[in-house]
């Protein structure tokens, strides 16, 4: 059984965590990160240091021009909106299932599924046409580190979105419609809680120390960003240091 996998690296803590499952788990692994027009590039350079790491081929796809259609949101139009801070206040992040926040990007997550199963299909087209691979012997599978427990309330992020998402792609796809190989689509983390996903991450070995959650770009985290306070919150609960902070401290 041949195994092809993709994993969508932003350079954060649940994308590397991801990542970390998904090079034990797969034989030839890829790692594709989407600059779409973000307000900055740390984590593009995070991305990198963890692909490097973990041994992974490491893709960087600009997509710039995504920002200007998906303009209305705080990570893409810092001009217009402020990133707010009014997370670190207690309770705030209870009331996310009805009140998506500006950071929310519009159907961000629906774009880089597209774009990450166009780059899975075209290496399993390649090793089935090319390279003479049977179909029942193929398996492919996109790996994507959304959370549905601790997270910013973000539609694109719920367990029902990936079900259907998965169905969509699949129907569209010539990968599934002549060769009856499905695209999988892999969220280990959905379920779990940001201590869970710290407690995974160290499980797996992760390079945590070199991941950057940040909505800021400023020289070391903001600390009040949802990001940050959902982080923040994972480590506190799983009674664990933040290894990217303590790293950050040393190298000021």
């Amino acid at each position: 059984m041949k195994n092809i996998g993709v994993v969508l690296l932003s350079g954060g803590l649940d994308s590397t965590s991801v990542a970390a499952m998904a090079k034990r788990k797969v034989d030839s692994l890829f790692a594709l990160t989407i600059n779409y027009g973000q307000t900055h590039l740390k984590e593009t350079v995070a991305a990198a240091k963890v692909a490097r790491f973990l041994g992974i081929q490491h893709q960087v796809v600009k997509a710039n021009f995504f920002k200007t259609l998906a303009w209305y949101s705080a990570l893409t139009s810092t001009e217009q909106f402020n990133i707010p801070e009014e997370a670190a206040k207690p309770g705030v992040l209870k009331n996310r299932e009805s009140d998506i926040p500006i950071t929310y990007v519009p159907l961000r997550n629906t774009f880089f599924i597209t774009m990450g199963a166009a780059f899975l299909e075209s290496h399993a087209l390649d090793a089935i046409e090319k390279d003479g691979v049977k179909p029942s012997g193929l398996r492919t599978t996109l790996w994507l580190g959304p959370n549905a427990l601790d997270y910013s309330g973000y539609p694109d992020c719920r367990p029902e979105y990936y079900e259907k998402i998965s169905a969509a792609i699949n129907q569209g796809s010539k990968l599934f419609t002549q060769y009856k190989v499905k695209l999988g689509i892999e969220t280990p983390l959905i379920r779990m809680s940001k201590a869970e996903i710290v407690m995974a991450g160290i499980k797996y070995k992760a390079p945590i120390e070199l991941t950057w959650s940040c909505y800021q770009g400023s020289a070391k985290p903001c600390g009040v960003c949802d990001s940050c306070v959902l982080r923040a919150k994972g480590f506190k609960e799983a009674g664990v240091k933040d290894p990217a902070i303590s790293s950050s401290k040393k190298t000021k």
